[in-house]
């Protein structure tokens, strides 16, 4: 049975509800001092409960941000250089920004790929799941942002996983599930340019077998670990059968009552729990002539492990180590 979580309790943190099943907005926090040990652990309690938490205003800069992340854990990033940057002197963080992905794959990539989806719910993903540890929680900080646009998305995939019925639950339980990196699954890769990007990760695949259902460590509850961005198919099942059964989870926990949508402003955090929950980046500002700037730090995990006992399963890659 799961672990009833119960609200945090504090004289000095206010943490509001802002979604029906999942998401709560921090406030009477200062992140860019050092917090006690009792703060820490009411924020970490807040992001078990909610999934994800939202901090607003916060005004701290990459040592801090660091610093903040560390209270939480070992950090840990996405391997290579290749595959992301950060800022000067700062590793540990990666930068999501539009005009560096341009200068890695040309103008309007984004654009490009997003009508080779196969699917709209393609882009929803869990951090770093091609790993055999993927990140047990990432923190998301906006230093530039648009006026409008650029929301992001969370969805709870343990109420996701609680809202199938019985049988399918009882039945999914039991399943495994290739990971690999997302830019390389729902595209069609049709020209030069699209082949060029396809080899940079192949060239350094990273792949992993995680268990459909994964048993949250810290609350004992389970959640869906799946999603259309980096699942690749149903180990021990026909392409057809695996396809038709993803197809069927990723529609139900990308359904509008398991998720919260978050509109940004300069200074704004998100911090959530890569264990339960999956996000999609937004996809309405790339055709607009806007800056928006996020930095991110993801806290080192563990491999997953599913209710019948079975525990994530390197294919191909390293497993992610701490910085």
């Amino acid at each position: 049975m799961p672990t009833t979580l119960h609200p945090p309790q504090s004289g000095r943190l206010t943490v509001r509800r802002v979604a029906g099943r999942i998401g709560a907005e921090i406030s009477g926090v200062d992140l860019r001092a050092e917090q006690d040990d009792a703060t820490v652990a009411e924020i970490r309690r807040a992001v078990l409960t909610h999934r994800v938490v939202f901090f607003r205003g916060q005004d701290i800069d990459h040592a801090q941000h660091i610093a903040f992340g560390r209270r939480f854990g070992a950090l840990t990033r996405r391997p290579g250089t290749k595959h992301g940057v950060h800022p000067e002197g700062h590793p540990e963080i990666l930068t999501v920004d539009p005009r560096a992905d341009t200068e890695r794959y040309g103008a309007d990539f984004e654009e490009a790929y997003r009508r080779k989806w196969v699917s709209p719910i393609a882009g929803w993903h869990s951090d770093l799941t091609q790993a055999v540890n993927p990140p047990d929680l990432s923190i998301l900080r906006a230093e530039r942002t648009p006026e409008f646009g650029g929301d992001t998305q969370w969805t709870n995939t343990v109420a996701a996983y609680e809202g199938l019925s019985p049988a399918l639950r009882e039945f999914v339980d039991g399943l495994t599930a290739e990971h690999a990196f997302f830019s390389a699954v729902h595209l069609r890769h049709s020209d030069e340019r699209d082949r060029g990007i396809l080899r940079m990760y192949c060239d350094d695949p990273q792949v992993a077998v995680h268990p459909v259902v994964r048993v949250h460590p810290e609350t004992g509850e389970r959640a869906l670990f799946v999603s259309p961005g980096s699942t690749t198919r149903i180990t021990g099942f026909s392409e057809l059968e695996s396809r038709h059964l993803l197809e069927l989870l990723f529609q139900h926990l990308t359904s509008a009552e398991y998720t919260v949508r978050f509109r940004w402003e300069p200074g704004d955090i998100a911090f959530w729990d890569n264990r339960s929950t999956c996000h999609f980046a937004p996809t309405d500002f790339a055709h607009l002539d806007v800056d928006r700037v996020m930095h991110r730090v993801t806290v080192l995990g563990e491999p997953a492990q599913g209710p019948d006992g079975f525990v994530s399963r390197l294919v191909a890659g390293e497993p992610l180590q701490a910085w």
